[in-house]
């Protein structure tokens, strides 16, 4: 279909007012950081294809695994049944992942969320205890299903909603100057006795704006968990696989979380996947001779082998594509650009986070629908460069493949659009 138009469209797309969307570019083709459109328009993809590509679009490794699987077995029920790709894949997480013995499939990283708290909750009731309260920050975005609303932030995402999400403990973003508030907030929390929980986004809250804090407090912060014997989850959906410098943010901690949520980047932004792992004591309390007390949560694509192979072959192309040293090489670019924003006045609270970097600009309407979202939007999308503001944040969070001349179109657009304001 050439020219396709939001009007003449079927398709109802996601975080869209479809009244006042124009025209959507037809992207037929992608290739390292760049997409394609039907009318030879490129485009930069400086925030991965929300957050999803690690290596490249159409990476001929991943590309060929997915080929091979599919010729030989594109799905089977995962209960009851097994294949390789899933087992392998299990294990090869588990390798990055040593303190945790159990992974979970699903498919998107709200089911990640979903598995991982019906997990907590049934680890209590297992047990014979009744925890049902979950410790979440009040900035938190986990998703759009309704356990993942349930544990993030009241407010845009959610208030249509508000009356059927479950009740949750809300404390305080770190921020860097609320250290010991946030702390107190998270004692008081749990001196109730009906707390199963703590969830959190580590070191970066991506929705809510890269809200950004130091991996010092979300230690601390688990480690009150671990010392009052409530779960500690980690939503790594955007954060794993390197985005903040190490392969999981919690890798930057010496306390570690007892549930893991994976997806995003898990099959290098080529299918929906996602994983959630776990530590031998979470997993044995669902071992009985009773079985409701197996995990009653699962989906029709469970374990899906064509996502497993995705996953199989971004991980090697990962481990083996000196990929931590292109990791290393964005985040030093982005130090360099960060020092530059910081001279602009449009620009405040300039922030990094390995290859995440984030800056606010400043406008008398912050927020989500602040109006300066869509002018900026379109600014980049004129200029060649995908970069999907979050209100009035801007930010950057590229596949890793990205060279430096292409950081440095991306750079230039956001110092130009700064000037222009």
């Amino acid at each position: 279909m050439k020219n396709t138009t939001t009007a003449q469209s079927a398709v109802w797309h996601p975080y869209t007012q479809m009244q006042t969307a124009g025209r959507f570019p037809l992207i037929v083709k992608g290739e390292g950081a760049w997409l394609f459109d039907e009318d030879g328009n490129k485009y930069l993809d400086a925030v991965s294809s929300w957050w999803t590509n690690l290596h490249g679009h159409a990476h001929p490794r991943i590309a060929a695994a997915i080929a091979a699987q599919a010729k030989q077995l594109e799905h089977v029920i995962f209960a009851g049944f097994t294949h390789q790709p899933a087992e392998e894949l299990a294990h090869r997480l588990l390798q990055h992942i040593p303190y945790h013995t159990k992974v979970f499939y699903s498919d998107n990283g709200s089911t990640a969320v979903e598995a991982a708290i019906k997990m907590a909750l049934q680890y209590w009731a297992n047990r014979g205890e009744k925890r049902n309260k979950i410790i979440a920050f009040r900035d938190a975005y986990h998703g759009d299903t309704f356990g993942a609303m349930s544990v993030s932030a009241r407010g845009v995402f959610t208030n249509a909603f508000s009356s059927l999400l479950f009740d949750v403990a809300f404390i305080d973003t770190p921020n860097g100057s609320n250290t010991d508030e946030v702390r107190g907030q998270l004692l008081a929390a749990l001196s109730a006795v009906d707390v199963a929980a703590f969830i959190f986004e580590p070191l970066v809250l991506g929705s809510a704006g890269m809200l950004m804090y130091d991996a010092e407090v979300l230690n601390a912060l688990i480690g009150i968990c671990k010392e009052n014997g409530v779960l500690a989850i980690a939503d790594e959906v955007m954060t794993g696989f390197g985005r903040t410098g190490k392969f999981l943010a919690t890798d930057h901690c010496t306390n570690k979380p007892d549930i893991i949520c994976l997806s995003k980047g898990i099959t290098g932004g080529f299918l929906p996947f996602a994983a959630t792992t776990c530590t031998a004591t979470v997993y044995n309390a669902f071992l009985s001779d009773d079985k409701a007390k197996m995990l009653f949560h699962g989906h029709s694509y469970t374990g899906n082998p064509l996502g497993c192979a995705a996953a199989l072959a971004s991980l090697t192309v990962f481990e083996t594509d000196n990929t931590l040293a292109k990791i290393e090489r964005i985040a030093e670019c982005h130090a360099g650009f960060a020092l530059r924003l910081k001279l602009l006045p449009a620009a405040a609270k300039v922030r990094q986070q390995g290859t995440i970097l984030a800056l606010d600009l400043k406008t008398t309407d912050e927020g989500y629908l602040s109006g300066i979202r869509d002018k900026a939007y379109n600014y980049f999308l004129g200029r060649g460069i995908i970069l999907r503001p979050l209100g009035n944040v801007i930010y950057i969070l590229p596949p890793y493949c990205i060279s430096e001349p292409e950081l440095g179109l991306v750079y230039t657009a956001i110092e130009d659009f700064c000037r222009s304001l």
